[in-house]
């Protein structure tokens, strides 16, 4: 791989390598060598392993109220290939990788290929230049797609997005409260609101007290103005 090439892939990461020898193998794909460990395969195992762990410690930094399962479907959004891939072609990367001649105008450049070179630099920019180095690259990338993610997880899920609001507005953890329930033991539905800092928001019915906590967290969540109540939601009641 020329001088001008790699140069041109530093310009394109935002990172300059100490090592070019490292740069140019994290894109050489496996068809473009004879040995296989002289190609970028190694690199992609690490590369999405960094990705994994700096995605995992942005998100437990940055919603300290989330349970285990709120956090897994957003890393999982994030991390996933399909993810990776657009990034990936929204910089660029695939059109730097040295292929196989019967690789060239593979649809995997656009897809599968796209997402493993895109961790392989991170791979590469971990072992050149540290966690810091690789950090700053995934976030930049990566840091949109992080509210966007969140953004998509709450949708559906007010109580998540009530508990996180609650303990960044007023310190404190909402409370959910049983205050009616209706119907016989197959077909009951039942009547819950929500507390928080001693304020009794309007309550909802649900045919499940899961439900139930739910619309009363999007009552809330309308009531602080952090949601708008739609016409929709109107019809629903």
């Amino acid at each position: 791989m020329d001088k001008e090439t790699l140069q041109q892939i530093e310009q394109t990461i935002g990172y300059e390598f100490s090592d070019k020898k490292l740069l140019a193998k994290a894109f050489t794909h496996s068809s473009a060598v004879d040995n296989r460990v002289l190609s970028n395969e190694r690199l992609e195992f690490l590369g999405d392993s960094v990705l994994a762990v700096v995605i995992c410690q942005t998100l437990f930094e940055r919603f300290p109220n989330y349970l285990e399962g709120d956090l897994t479907k957003i890393k999982s959004m994030i991390v996933s290939r399909g993810t990776c891939s657009k990034v990936s072609r929204r910089l660029g990367l695939q059109k730097y990788l040295k292929v196989g001649k019967g690789m060239v105008s593979s649809r995997a450049l656009s897809g599968s290929l796209a997402a493993g070179v895109l961790e392989t630099a991170i791979g590469a920019i971990y072992i050149d230049g540290g966690l810091e180095a690789a950090q700053s690259f995934i976030m930049k990338v990566f840091g949109s797609l992080i509210d966007k993610a969140d953004a998509q997880q709450a949708q559906g899920n007010f109580k998540s997005l009530l508990q996180q609001h609650a303990q960044e507005k007023f310190n404190v953890t909402p409370v959910y409260l049983l205050l009616d329930e209706k119907g016989p033991d197959h077909n009951k539905c039942f009547e819950l609101g929500v507390v928080i800092d001693n304020h009794h928001f309007p309550s909802a019915w649900g045919t499940n007290k899961k439900e139930a906590e739910q619309k009363a967290a999007f009552n809330a969540l309308v009531e602080l103005e952090v949601l708008e109540k739609s016409s929709e939601d109107d019809d629903d009641e």
